[in-house]
């Protein structure tokens, strides 16, 4: 082995300096831009942009990404009376609905955070008695009436028939209504605004008795109200649940029901943007298999339904929706 002389091995220890120099100075740079962001700012040529790509891409294919998160809010659905609708939408609120409402009741005195109502039923959440209404939210508008001719004949439609059921009806008595005169009202200042009072002027939609439901909140209300956070959801799902209760109704006044059978039935099945359903199960059942048969008929008789708006595509992350209904038989 060949033995190195006094000025090789002199040549060698300023190369491991010089070496040791320019890495540690050059390390120093890149610590120092990193610390001062000036690496942020310096653009970089198109070609080591590319370069630079090309080798991060094998890098982001194999990095796992977190699922989407549903943005659809697990709240219970319940139908509120329109006119408590207010622009502002509650916070915290376990319920949705077409119309955002602030909870209220006729006695202010107590403060338990859930408004006092006064009915009679625990089975359904419902804050007045309906009677029930030829709903047909989800068929196409009839056309226009020319108002050169001959303006057309009243319809004179039959009175519904009280049946016995989950949304047991109430008629109200006939009364005279005070309206509130021509005077012009203030414009709406602002959107929310102008969609809480054009829902004022509309009515529930499916028939019910109001629930029992002990408590009181300091918010004042003639009629009591619940916190209900306004929603596309709660406007689809209310033309739906009127469509299935009145098609429940209907098989039910065909076969002469009269509390012949008492108990419920638990449907579930998928709804998808195009509004068909698909997955229809019942997975419990308290009555005989034909009163089990008309719930479902009574679901699968309007598909397809209206199809999603696109705030309810945009909401939905995975591209349907699994909904659960309950009828009740008393």
């Amino acid at each position: 082995m060949p033995r190195l002389n006094r000025l090789d091995n002199t040549r060698l220890v300023w190369a491991l300096v010089i070496s040791l120099l320019l890495h540690g100075g050059g390390y120093g740079v890149y610590e120092g831009g990193k610390r001062l962001h000036l690496w942020e700012k310096i653009r970089m040529p198109a070609w080591i942009q590319k370069i630079t790509q090309a080798l991060n891409l094998p890098l982001a294919k194999q990095t796992p990404q977190p699922p989407p998160a549903a943005r659809e809010a697990p709240l219970m659905f319940v139908e509120v009376n329109p006119k408590n609708a207010v622009a502002e939408p509650p916070k915290n609120a376990k319920y949705y609905a077409a119309q955002s409402t602030r909870a209220a009741n006729p006695d202010p005195e107590r403060d338990t955070g859930t408004p006092k109502i006064t009915g009679k039923q625990e089975l359904i959440m419902r804050t007045e008695d309906t009677q029930l209404s030829k709903a047909q939210p989800l068929q196409p508008a009839p056309p226009q009436h020319d108002k050169e001719k001959e303006p057309a004949p009243e319809e004179i439609k039959p009175k519904p028939t009280l049946l016995p059921g989950e949304l047991t009806m109430a008629k109200p008595a006939d009364q005279e209504r005070k309206t509130e005169g021509d005077a012009p009202k203030p414009k709406p200042r602002t959107v929310a605004e102008a969609k809480a009072r054009l829902a004022q002027q509309q009515r529930l939609s499916t028939a019910g008795e109001r629930a029992k439901q002990d408590g009181g909140v300091k918010r004042f209300a003639v009629q009591s109200s619940l916190d209900a956070v306004g929603s596309p959801f709660g406007v689809y799902d209310a033309a739906m649940i009127a469509a299935i209760q009145e098609r429940w109704y209907s098989h039910l006044e065909k076969r002469s029901y009269a509390s012949d059978g008492m108990g419920k039935v638990t449907i579930q099945f998928r709804l998808h943007p195009d509004g068909r359903i698909t997955n229809v199960d019942v997975v419990k059942s308290s009555v005989d298999d034909i009163l089990s048969a008309l719930c479902q008929l009574a679901i699968l008789d309007n598909a397809p339904y209206a199809p999603w708006p696109r705030e309810m595509r945009l909401m939905v992350a995975n591209g349907y929706r699994d909904l659960t209904f309950t009828f009740y038989y008393n």
